[in-house]
């Protein structure tokens, strides 16, 4: 359904473009939290497991399929701009992945900014990655080939850099990535090649005001903008990359920027299938799955892991 006159209005209130993320990132936090509280969690069988890394733990959370055994794995990147959102806030979002596609979904509950600056996140859902890729029996996977990268938003943005780093580095390769409405540009002001940092950055929830200052907060110095696990569009050479599946919004400010890198990654000889929902806003993928939009993505998903790229 469009978005009538009404809707607009009542989301153009609610964007808040003036309200500094910079000086109020941990009362968001708190508020991501709150409003994303999973009341039914108890009713879904769900492990928690902690991926060591060097001096720190990641905790990750384990989502079983509701039918006996399983057809493959999702490891999961959550959004929040780097800087909010975690395992807990994300648990309907994976209960519902899982539910859906049948699949078993691991959701990875990296360091946030700006505590920890990039590379902190991405190395975290790398050693995540790199973890279930070597040992794909450790998520009931039959072979790595089985489990696919999937993010949203910032987690997008991570599933993408992860790709580029498992290639660099040569120790696994994933061999399909699922970016939802993912960030992969460094520049969201007047000055972006793209319109719909301007067409859609200041009234529909997600302004492009918002999305700079999460990557002011994400980046750990200026050197960071033209770094390609930071904004993977800067990538000069995206050949050998996973099979993707993109879904971006209409009315979100990331849309023209996520369409472009599947534009770069057909261009590099990647099989890309890419969708845009009509009517939809950033983060509609953390809506219940009973709206049309969410279960046309969940269709898309698992279609696209049984099949591939259409």
């Amino acid at each position: 359904m469009a978005i009538n006159p009404v809707v607009r209005a009542a989301l153009k209130a609610l964007s808040y473009p003036d309200i500094s993320i910079k000086k109020h990132y941990k009362l968001q936090r708190r508020l991501v939290d709150v409003t994303n509280l999973h009341l039914l969690k108890p009713l879904y069988t769900t492990f928690d497991h902690l991926i060591q890394v060097g001096d720190h733990q990641i905790p990750a959370r384990i989502y079983t399929p509701e039918l006996p055994g399983s057809e493959g794995a999702l490891l999961f990147f959550h959004g929040g701009g780097w800087v909010t959102g975690n395992i807990d806030s994300y648990d309907r979002v994976c209960t519902d992945l899982a539910r859906k596609t049948h699949r078993l979904v691991m959701s990875v509950d990296y360091r946030l900014a700006p505590e920890h600056r990039f590379p902190a996140a991405l190395e975290d859902c790398y050693a995540a990655a790199r973890e279930v890729f070597l040992h794909p029996e450790w998520v009931f996977a039959e072979r790595a080939e089985d489990i696919a990268l999937i993010g949203d938003s910032a987690g997008g943005n991570l599933a993408a850099a992860v790709s580029l780093m498992a290639k660099d580095r040569g120790e696994f390769m994933p061999t399909r990535q699922i970016l939802i409405y993912p960030a992969t540009y460094n520049d969201h002001t007047e000055n972006s090649p793209f319109p719909s940092v301007r067409e859609n950055g200041s009234d529909y929830l997600l302004t492009s005001k918002r999305v700079q200052e999460y990557m002011e907060l994400y980046q750990g110095s200026e050197e960071d903008l033209q770094n390609p696990y930071f904004a993977p569009l800067l990538a000069e050479d995206l050949s050998g990359q996973p099979e993707t599946l993109l879904i971006t919004a209409q009315y979100d400010p990331l849309r023209d920027e996520g369409e472009e890198y599947g534009r770069r990654l057909a261009k590099a000889g990647v099989r890309v299938e890419a969708h845009r929902a009509t009517d939809g806003l950033h983060g509609f993928f953390s809506l219940p799955a009973s709206f049309e939009q969410v279960a046309e993505c969940h269709r898309l998903i698992d279609r696209f892991l049984k099949e591939g790229p259409a």
